[in-house]
């Protein structure tokens, strides 16, 4: 008993954990898990920090494979798979993660840590030339994807339209939801049965912008091209973060300021609906960084905030997001060689692209790679973190969102001229 009291999994004893466990199965199998914030968010953490538990102890999964955060994902993924949670409460988590907020909790506190917890030169300097290889990235890819769907035979339009647009579009609820609706209507046909063309796309670059992510995180590790989460090279003096005590009552100033400009955000999505909330919160917060408008004191307890948020709910986020927005029965029906080809080569174009752009440009290219390549892949916010939580980047969430969010409008503004051009 004492050596199973040593095991920690996210410091409590196995034998608690254990008990945890039971206490959740059994309220489960009873059907009185409480399908609200209490019984998801508790469910959520306690397999979050289990799966990544087990997936940081498996070998050649840990090393090779993504560790826990792949794990995560795979093991949540399969629990609704075989129907071992019930439906209702995949149903519940799903509302809980998007309608019930939970994502923007997570993302805003993420979004808001991350930049003001950069150093300002930093920002400044990498933003000038991410953004630009981001958007030129992003054409490579249209291009080399379109180019591919000619050679196999299933046309440089249909390619582009429903598997290089729908990867790029930023996710399900601010990409391919949307774009679906664009392309319907110039179609004249359900959103529906267009939406269900996308979707696989979406899902299975997402899955390959993960593994390409790890590929290089793990295959670059000790080599001159990796940043170790930063883009630019810069004096290690400018990156050194001072340890901050964490305070009951700074954590709520800084949950409060955070949640504040996510508010902000939204209020100028009102007016401009094109262009997400999220990437209005980027801007904003952005600015405020720059202009060193936000006292030190205050920046210090956002990035509180944002310490506490991302220890005790990565691990939550992920297992929702394997749980509830990862249907893996929808990529064995839809996979054929050639849409699995066309769906690679969009995430191995950009990423070979950003790559070299990063070189050139100055910034370090594992992380430009995964910046503006992989994450160009990505589902969104969720997808955002599944791959740099893979690669162990977390720290560029910002920049992160800042690629997806912006490259998901352009998409949307191409959408509707495209399908006209070739439907």
């Amino acid at each position: 008993m004492k050596k199973l009291n040593e095991i920690k999994i996210s410091g409590i004893s196995l034998p608690l954990y254990a008990g945890l466990v039971l206490i959740l199965a059994i309220a489960i199998a009873l059907g009185k898990l409480p399908l609200n914030m209490l019984g998801i968010t508790f469910m959520l953490v306690l397999l979050g920090h289990l799966f990544y538990w087990i997936g940081q102890k498996t070998p050649i999964f840990n090393t090779y494979l993504g560790g826990g955060s792949v794990m995560t994902l795979l093991l949540a993924a399969l629990l609704n798979s075989f129907h071992i949670i019930p439906k209702n409460v995949v149903t519940a988590t799903n509302t809980f993660m998007n309608g019930g907020g939970f994502l923007d909790f997570y993302i805003a506190a993420l979004i808001c840590g991350a930049i003001l917890g950069m150093n300002r030169n930093l920002l400044v300097k990498a933003s000038a030339r991410f953004i630009p290889i981001s958007l030129v990235t992003m054409v490579i890819g249209f291009l080399a994807t379109g180019g591919m769907g000619v050679l196999l035979g299933q046309g440089f339009g249909h390619s582009v339209l429903y598997i290089s647009m729908a990867q790029m579009a930023g996710g399900v609820g601010a990409g391919i939801t949307p774009l679906s609706q664009i392309y319907s209507s110039a179609l004249h046909t359900s959103s529906q049965s267009i939406f269900s063309q996308l979707a696989p796309a979406t899902t299975l670059g997402n899955l390959f912008a993960i593994i390409g992510a790890i590929i290089l995180a793990r295959g670059f590790a000790k080599t001159k091209y990796n940043g170790h989460g930063v883009l630019i090279d810069v004096d290690k003096s400018e990156l050194e973060k001072p340890k901050m005590e964490l305070d009951a009552s700074k954590i709520g100033v800084g949950l409060m300021f955070a949640f504040g400009i996510a508010l902000v955000g939204v209020i100028l999505n009102n007016f401009v609906p094109k262009v997400h909330s999220y990437a209005f919160m980027i801007i904003v917060v952005f600015i405020l960084k720059a202009t060193n408008a936000v006292p030190k004191s205050l920046e210090d307890c956002v990035v509180m905030f944002n310490q506490v948020i991302m220890t005790n709910l990565t691990h939550a986020v992920l297992a929702g997001i394997g749980l509830a927005m990862m249907d893996l029965s929808i990529l064995v029906k839809t996979m054929t060689p050639s849409f699995a080809i066309l769906s690679l080569t969009s995430v191995v174009s950009m990423g070979l692209a950003s790559w070299f752009l990063g070189k050139i440009f100055g910034l370090f290219p594992v992380e430009t790679a995964i910046g503006a390549g992989m994450i160009n892949n990505s589902m969104g916010g969720t997808g955002n973190i599944a791959v740099l939580s893979a690669a162990d980047r977390m720290e560029m969430i910002a920049f992160a969102q800042m690629a997806n969010r912006l490259g998901g409008a352009i998409v949307l503004i191409l959408g509707g001229i495209l399908v006209q051009i070739f439907s």
